[in-house]
């Protein structure tokens, strides 16, 4: 098999390419306001075919997460290795967090991009974060069965891994037993996710035609300072500070790790959903890079939910750029409540949608900065979040691979040959349905 031909990576990026030229062709010859042309094919065709690889992704993610955690929880039959495994992986979460959004004040600082920006008056009203107090009680769900019907990821993730617990604690042969059943069951969910990338291509190719028709090139163009900056530091971040880590913390090599991890990143970009990603994410880490089941069953299903070095990222250059917008300088006490607040609330309001501008509203109130600001943004904000969720499934990764390496839960020659997994995760490609 030719790898370069066959490959999911090379198939997404042909998609996204061929999407591209289809929505910007779609603008340059009118059919973008041709009302049949809408309802047919930018209405119709790719919003029912993205939709629907969309939501094959979704309909994944609850029950990979749940039977991920529990099968790595109860095969880790040593609590201090569950205990060491958790630390080990928040602390590195909330480490590149802090250090992303640390990176993206630093630079909006220096390069200024709100400094002579002139805005007429928007309106956003924000949504209300929820108070610590709750977000703590809510942790625990009183009804698991309602947590997986409503997609309560941080619900999800207590409850499977104190089953999980409970599984691995029962030393009985029925213990074993529920243990060999999750296992089995996990097998089968990822055998649905190999099944799925057989239309990957597609479904990209719908989502990038879609948005390229609706929002054409202008996008790029408006805010110009401010997305260029934000798409710098979440580049940087992505390609310089992730392997550095990667580097320093398990001496992986960091051009093996990103050939790898292209067509996550190309996953990511395309849903601008970590959650949605899930499925690709524990697939390629576990079949292409080496981590052991045990460990990837942990730590991405939590990255997926608590791990926004993206969002962090946009938090950081938008803060000071809506601060200079309305010429208002904030204090060194101002800028280290930002980087605590934006960190902490990576894993606060993990279980709330529209995240990122509510958690971004909550840190603007904390610095006394107003929120309407946010609506400045608003605008290319879809296009910079498909890249900062490329990010944050970049960050899940490499956490997983450090932790699995000081953990000896990671087979180094699966992680240096370039073809370990390529038969499970893609051979399948090649073949015609």
């Amino acid at each position: 098999m030719n790898n370069s031909n066959n490959s999911l990576s090379t198939r997404i990026i042909l998609a996204m390419v061929a999407g591209l030229i289809l929505g910007v062709l779609a603008r340059y010859l009118g059919w973008a306001e041709n009302s049949t042309y809408q309802h047919y094919m930018t209405d119709g065709l790719f919003s029912i075919t993205g939709r629907l690889f969309i939501n094959s992704l979704q309909m994944l993610v609850v029950p990979l997460v749940f039977v991920s955690l529990v099968c790595g929880t109860c095969n880790l039959t040593d609590p201090k290795k569950l205990g060491r495994l958790g630390i080990k992986t928040i602390l590195f979460y909330l480490g590149t967090t802090a250090i992303a959004i640390s990176i993206a004040i630093l630079a909006a600082i220096i390069f200024k991009p709100g400094a002579n920006a002139h805005f007429e008056q928007m309106s956003y009203i924000a949504k209300e974060a929820p108070p610590l107090s709750d977000i703590l009680i809510n942790i625990i769900p009183k009804n698991p069965f309602a947590a997986l019907v409503d997609g309560n990821m941080l619900q999800i993730i207590v409850f499977s891994i104190l089953f999980g617990i409970s599984i691995a604690l029962v030393k009985s042969p029925s213990g074993k037993k529920i243990a060999d059943f999750f296992n089995a069951v996990n097998d089968v969910i990822m055998q649905m996710v190999t099944l799925l990338m057989l239309v990957a291509p597609i479904g990209v190719f719908a989502l990038i035609t879609k948005l390229t028709t609706q929002l054409g090139m202008d996008a790029f163009q408006s805010l110009g300072q401010y997305f260029v900056l934000v798409l710098m530091v979440l580049l940087v971040h992505g390609f310089l500070i992730y392997p550095a880590l990667l580097s320093l913390f398990s001496q992986l090599s960091p051009s093996v790790f990103l050939k790898k991890m292209r067509p996550v990143q190309l996953f990511a970009f395309s849903t601008a959903s970590s959650n949605a990603t899930l499925p690709v994410t524990m697939e390629i880490v576990t079949q292409r890079m080496g981590v052991g089941k045990s460990t990837a069953s942990f730590t991405l299903p939590l990255g997926a939910t608590i791990n926004m070095d993206g969002t962090a990222i946009m938090q950081g250059v938008a803060t000071v750029f809506i601060a200079q917008i309305y010429q208002i300088d904030l204090s060194v006490t101002q800028y280290l409540t930002v980087i605590v607040a934006a960190t902490m609330a990576s894993i606060g309001t993990a279980g709330v949608p529209g995240v990122g501008l509510i958690t971004l509203a909550m840190v603007l109130k904390q610095v006394g900065l107003p929120a309407e600001g946010i609506a400045i943004i608003l605008g290319i904000d879809r296009i910079l979040d498909m890249v900062r969720t490329s990010i944050n499934v970049t960050g899940d990764s490499v956490v997983s691979l450090i932790v699995a390496k000081s953990e000896n839960d990671f087979n180094q020659n699966e992680f240096d040959n370039p073809n370990t997994g390529l038969q499970h995760a893609e051979i399948h490609l090649s073949k015609k349905p």
